[in-house]
């Protein structure tokens, strides 16, 4: 089983104060996480950090510049009480040909939807990707012409393993195996959890 998964474009540590996590981020690694961007309607904004190769971490809370969203802001954020890694996301080589040869399989990704958000140097970056719920089934992200987050000046520590919990593993592992990708599954709780190789050593985030 690989620690790393297949494709894994970026993982997603969605928190109710954004201020706070990223303080606290950098205090426990000691890298800085960099400001993303925001995403306008949504009401959330994101801080950055590279995770080696074409892969990275979101940081994704609330927007307090925003007006107040019409609905629920993404991953579940509203509901949360603490940080937590509700889910996280696959690049695949052909977003439309990933999603048939994954309905093919029997499962589906579900519909696409456009995104755009502007980088803190007004750049703007133009993205496709399928329902974000939060699981541990990932999403699939195509950035088109854009370009990946991963490819800027991102403050990187390197991502060690990735791995999940859940009830009955077997539920997941045939979704993953549809979508051309695994992750390391227990027996469990359901939590999705990562550990990554910082200048203080490693940490455990999950």
């Amino acid at each position: 089983m690989n620690v790393i998964p297949p494709l894994l474009d970026h993982l997603v540590l969605a928190t109710p104060d954004l201020g706070a996590t990223v303080a606290e981020f950098t205090r426990r690694t000691g890298v800085t996480p960099v400001p993303g961007g925001t995403h306008p309607g949504l009401g959330t904004r994101n801080h950055l950090v590279g995770l080696g190769g074409r892969s990275y971490l979101e940081i994704v809370g609330p927007d307090p510049e925003q007006p107040e969203p019409a609905g629920p802001r993404p991953f579940g954020v509203d509901r949360l009480t603490g940080p937590a890694v509700p889910t996280w996301a696959i690049s695949p080589p052909d977003l439309d040909a990933a999603i048939a040869a994954a309905r093919a399989w029997g499962h589906d990704p579900g519909p696409v939807r456009p995104m755009s958000r502007r980088t803190p140097d007004g750049t703007l970056l133009r993205w496709r990707l399928t329902d974000a719920a939060s699981g541990l089934v990932p999403f699939l992200i195509d950035w088109g012409d854009s370009r990946h987050p991963a490819a800027s000046d991102l403050p990187v520590t390197p991502l060690l393993s990735v791995s999940a919990s859940t009830p009955d593993p077997e539920q997941v592992h045939g979704p993953l195996t549809a979508l051309g990708t695994s992750l390391a599954l227990a027996p469990g709780p359901t939590a999705l959890s990562f550990t990554l190789d910082t200048p203080k050593g490693q940490v455990h985030f999950g």
